[in-house]
């Protein structure tokens, strides 16, 4: 199992903000970074869940977005973390799920975030953005 470095945790969120960055712009499938999610310790998931659903609020997600975002996730509207990502305004509490449901969540905020982040690239930052995150494919060139 992958666990964060115990140098520099920096190094580990900054791999975590590329790899919900990479899913949100389309550069890797839902399913690859839920396969990496899954690979990482208990302990290790629930600060990632921690991380994207900073990520989720940075992007001011919406109940319209929640419901676009379960829909795309594949998990159903009626699961503990779809319930609480559509609720207005919603609940954030996806760390302290059980961790069978971690897995579950991790899918759910992604596509939720993906929602949001394409939307606010399509219309804050359309033309002159000058954020490093949605710029991946610059970036990597």
């Amino acid at each position: 199992m992958t666990e964060a470095s115990t140098d520099d945790g920096r190094t580990f969120r900054r791999e975590a903000e590329l790899v919900v960055n990479e899913i949100a712009q389309g550069l890797r499938t839902l399913d690859s970074g839920v396969g990496w999610f899954s690979g990482l310790a208990p302990t290790v998931q629930q600060e990632v869940l921690h991380e994207v659903t900073g990520y989720a609020m940075q992007a001011h997600i919406t109940s319209a977005d929640g419901r676009a975002g379960v829909a795309r996730s594949g998990v159903k509207p009626t699961a503990n973390p779809s319930v609480m990502i559509c609720m207005d305004p919603p609940r954030y509490g996806f760390a302290g799920l059980a961790a069978a449901e971690h897995a579950t969540a991790f899918r759910v905020l992604v596509s939720v975030f993906a929602v949001a982040d394409t939307r606010r690239r399509d219309t804050y930052c359309k033309g002159a953005c000058g954020h490093a995150w949605h710029n991946l494919t610059a970036a990597t060139e």
